[in-house]
């Protein structure tokens, strides 16, 4: 896609406006799940403006693109080292956290997920 299109899909236009948030210091880090086919545009815009990323596949069509700042992504390369639904409780939690997801919607998750945990090596 050309940087030049005047009409972006609905996609991008989300993604520009999570770019936007992070340019403004809105937000510190971003999870984007996006199509394959939306990647050349977004990681173009991304190192043109020297926004740390990392790619991770989620499925056969798509991709979750984690962006933002550089010591967020680096900690992202340690804790996110399978698909999102494998990761551990604690992982998870941390994710959610450090995306900044509600506070207590992440510990009522940990806790749930610890609980169904518990339920199948039981």
């Amino acid at each position: 896609m050309d940087t030049n299109t005047a009409v972006y899909n609905s996609e991008i236009k989300v993604f520009l406006n999570h770019v936007y948030e992070f340019q403004k210091g809105v937000r510190r880090m971003i999870l984007y799940t996006t199509a394959k086919k939306n990647c050349p545009f977004m990681l173009q815009r991304l190192e043109s403006r020297n926004i740390d990323y990392i790619i991770q596949p989620a499925g056969p069509n798509n991709i979750n693109l984690f962006f933002g700042r550089k010591e967020c992504i680096q900690a992202i390369r340690c804790i996110v080292t399978r698909p999102l639904n494998k990761l551990s409780p604690e992982e998870d939690f941390i994710l959610g956290t450090m995306l900044g997801y509600d506070l207590c919607a992440q510990c009522e998750r940990f806790c749930k997920r610890k609980a169904e945990l518990s339920r199948q090596s039981a």
